[in-house]
């Protein structure tokens, strides 16, 4: 597992993947949290809050940016040749997406950790400084951690499935969408499911990530990021057995 894990970090940084991600990220979270949109950035509300990352800019640009990242993960094996070899050598299928998976997980973290400067920023601009909800940031910051681990399984579920890197990206992202958007967009409906809203929202990733946003950390939002992560590796180690078939 340990090298199939320091492969995949090489494979990232050694071309431009893994600095496109990074740099992309970082950019554009920049660029939403201090200066657009021009009514909720720091500088235009006058405000020091990180909600604008924590709400929609990290959230969005991680519903593409991880896709981005898995697609490649089996489906350039599989188009390559090279997962035949792989899943011949004595390790399990399990160390195989295990590897991969935590490969894909710190380069998430590389992207998110640069992202201190901003929380230390807004930290000297608050009045007295200091001035911050940091239990709520620190609790989205585990809740967007937890959200990333889950696209990043999804994602390579997605690239398990298929030896088109660009389908594994497209699948990647209706799924993350589906798993993040669609029970909340669902439970909206007040024909079918006025009275059944929460437990409609429960399904969906978007409500946990948003309970976590708020600086509780409750278990039943982790075991549900858990069951995820868990269900979609599982469902990828599968997929990879099915070639044994």
């Amino acid at each position: 597992m340990l090298s199939i894990f320091i492969k995949e970090i090489n494979s990232f940084f050694a071309s431009l993947i893994g600095y496109l991600v990074v740099g992309i990220f970082l950019l554009t979270t920049g660029v939403m949290l201090w200066w657009f949109p021009a009514g909720s950035s720091i500088l235009a509300g006058n405000y020091a809050t990180m909600d604008t990352l924590f709400s929609y800019a990290a959230p969005l640009l991680f519903l593409l940016l991880i896709p981005a990242v898995t697609m490649s993960t089996f489906a350039e094996e599989t188009q390559s040749g090279t997962i035949e070899l792989l899943v011949t050598r004595p390790i399990s299928d399990w160390q195989i997406v295990a590897g991969k998976y935590f490969a894909c997980i710190v380069l998430v973290l590389f992207s998110l950790l640069p992202t201190f400067i901003y929380f230390f920023s807004v930290w000297q601009l608050g009045e007295p400084p200091g001035n911050l909800d940091k239990g709520g940031i620190m609790g989205s910051y585990i809740g967007l951690f937890f959200l990333a681990a889950s696209f990043v399984a999804i994602g390579l579920f997605a690239s398990s499935l298929t030896k088109n890197q660009i389908v594994s990206f497209i699948l990647a992202v209706v799924l993350c969408i589906l798993f993040y958007k669609t029970f909340d967009a669902i439970s909206q409906l007040p024909i079918f499911f006025a009275k059944s809203d929460d437990i409609i929202q429960s399904f969906g990733i978007e409500s946990h990530y948003t309970s976590m946003s708020r600086g509780v950390i409750d278990s039943r939002d982790l075991i549900y990021f858990l069951s995820v992560i868990a269900l979609f590796l599982s469902a990828t180690v599968l997929s990879l057995g099915r070639r044994k078939w």
